[in-house]
């Protein structure tokens, strides 16, 4: 029996269509993340993968992938080989640099921003029944500027480009409304963030005065 001939009964038992699967695939793949409360598409997404977990993991496990499943958050997280996320076991597999994310410098900085503030709400006690933290833009740039000694992208143009960004990875969640000039706006910080950024990254970008000249490593290249 061939490969692709057992998952398709597999599948079948799950009332899940090959070509559902592998869509879900395709989408852990390009985003490295599929979040239930992002969107309607994302949320079909999610409650299928749950469907066929099993599957997923034992598929990503063949090419040194691990899937993770946060229950309580609900949300799936694809990471490369070798990542170190914390919270979770030790992966085994030796690191593969061209499955890593190559992301600019200010994405980095603002990941690591958004870290520093999402441990501030976490240790004061003010995370959501939804696992988020809410922060303004200010207190991004500020956290940005005093603890990473690194400013925002200068032009509206590029704070707004670095903030879809940063939803695109699902890290933030914005409103439709959202302004930067609207103070009184918040971002809420999703908890993937405790995956993507680990307390020894946060702790060595500290102790180097925001010289942040590393790439992200913990999400799937869309290349």
């Amino acid at each position: 029996m061939s490969v692709t001939t057992a998952l398709r009964e597999q599948l079948a038992i799950a009332n899940i269509s090959f070509e559902r699967f592998r869509e879900i695939l395709t989408r852990l793949l390009a985003q490295g993340v599929i979040v239930r409360d992002e969107d309607r598409i994302e949320q079909q997404l999610y409650d299928d993968a749950r469907r066929v977990q099993a599957l997923l993991s034992d598929y990503f496990d063949v090419a040194g992938l691990y899937l993770h499943h946060d229950v309580n958050f609900q949300f799936f997280r694809l990471y490369a080989p070798g990542a170190v996320v914390d919270g979770l076991p030790e992966d085994t597999h030796e690191p593969f640099p061209a499955l890593k994310a190559r992301v600019s410098a200010d994405f980095v900085a603002a990941a690591l921003a958004l870290r520093f503030l999402y441990q501030e709400k976490l240790n004061q006690g003010y995370i959501g029944a939804s696992g988020e933290a809410l922060v303004s833009f200010e207190d991004v740039a500020a956290t940005l500027q005093t603890q990473l000694k690194r400013p925002l992208p200068a032009g509206h143009g590029e704070k707004l480009t670095l903030l879809k960004e940063l939803r695109r990875h699902r890290l933030l969640r914005l409103s439709s409304t959202f302004e930067i000039a609207d103070t009184d706006a918040y971002l809420a910080i999703r908890p993937t963030i405790l995956g993507v950024i680990s307390n020894e990254a946060l702790a060595t970008a500290l102790e180097a005065d925001g010289v942040i000249e590393q790439e992200a490593d913990t999400e799937l290249s869309e290349e």
